[in-house]
């Protein structure tokens, strides 16, 4: 690494380097598998500040990378730039994850701080920067309470939307309904629920007991419709995503859109989908597939066969017609002990 002169190494870094990060909140995300992330408020040498959203995934792939590199008990990587690291908290695979989450402030805190507080050299490894780097999307992503940003003495008053009974676009819920996941409300026979937008042609977004979440469309009866402009669902800024899921079994196929509050680039782990469809489907001994160009069926066994998956889907994008907020890939789930479904000829 070449030598800095002439003035102190702080001075030369560049203005946007992270100096120091904090915790401001944490918020729960309604994806394949429901999770929090840290919101975190970063600010740089050059005095400006900002907001990420960081899983614990990435605070542990991050110091896996870092550890790699510069670790001292390293024997694969021996060189003149090595340091010791701060402790990062474990894992934990049983408890409330809200009560995790909140659990690992304080220490990850110190984390962030121990990184931030590394030689000059260190802030400039690339994954560290582009770790605390704010992308598009963590810009475009509206902040919540950010309860550790507020000082102790303020008092906020939240105040709740009224919804008016005569003007608000409204549907009488016709069937019970229990969700799939916390994305998905709980509906009783007779409940008025307001809605707020059409997430596809078969589901709708809307609140009912002060919950917000989504429901099908074919379990209420509209009273008044929502607008044109909200109604169409081909429109920007849509909350949720929608994966459209097919289950294959000797009696039939039965057809699901699960909507997740994920990007549409997102690459999810082999793990989660399999943990979602089993809970949509209400079947553990399912395999999950995807179609080739040829229409035939091939399994997904790891993360591997989900990019596979993702990267032929963006092939054939434009010879399919999908609604904006639809993924581009489909999963198609089996029953694991069938094997007939599978082209086998040479």
């Amino acid at each position: 690494m070449q030598q800095l002169r002439d003035e102190s190494d702080f001075d030369q870094l560049p203005h946007n380097i992270a100096v120091s990060a904090t915790i401001a909140d944490i918020e729960e995300k309604k994806g394949f598998i429901d999770y929090y992330r840290f919101v975190i408020e970063v600010r740089t040498k050059g005095g400006s500040k900002y907001l990420i959203y960081r899983r614990y995934r990435e605070f542990f792939n991050l110091h896996q990378i870092l550890e790699s590199k510069y670790s001292p008990e390293n024997p694969e990587k021996p060189g003149p730039n090595t340091c010791i690291l701060p402790t990062l908290p474990g894992k934990v695979f049983i408890g409330n994850k809200q009560e995790i989450a909140e659990s690992r402030i304080p220490d990850l805190n110190m984390y962030m701080k121990g990184l931030l507080g590394q030689p000059i050299w260190f802030l400039l490894d690339e994954a560290l920067r582009m770790f605390f780097y704010q992308t598009d999307q963590d810009s475009e992503h509206q902040p919540r309470a950010l309860r550790r940003l507020r000082p102790p003495t303020r008092k906020v008053k939240t105040v709740k939307p009224k919804m008016d009974l005569f003007s608000s676009p409204r549907a009488e819920v016709m069937f019970d309904f229990r969700g799939n996941g916390k994305a998905e409300l709980n509906l009783k026979k007779g409940e008025v629920i307001f809605l707020l937008q059409r997430v596809n042609a078969d589901w709708l977004e809307g609140t009912v007991n002060n919950q917000t979440g989504i429901f099908p469309q074919s379990f209420v009866k509209i009273i008044k419709p929502l607008p044109d402009s909200e109604a169409e669902g081909d429109g920007e800024g849509h909350t949720y995503s929608c994966l459209r899921c097919f289950l294959m079994t000797p009696s039939g196929v039965q057809t699901r859109d699960v909507c997740v509050q994920e990007d549409l680039s997102i690459q999810p782990t082999y793990k989660d989908l399999l943990s979602r469809m089993r809970t949509v489907f209400k079947e553990d001994d399912i395999a999950l597939n995807y179609r080739d160009p040829e229409g035939d069926l091939i399994r997904i066994l790891d993360d591997e066969d989900v990019q596979l998956m993702i990267k032929e889907s963006r092939g054939q994008q434009g010879k399919i017609n999908r609604p904006v907020n639809q993924f581009p890939w489909e999963l198609h789930m089996t029953l694991t002990s069938d094997l007939s479904v599978y082209n086998t000829e040479a």
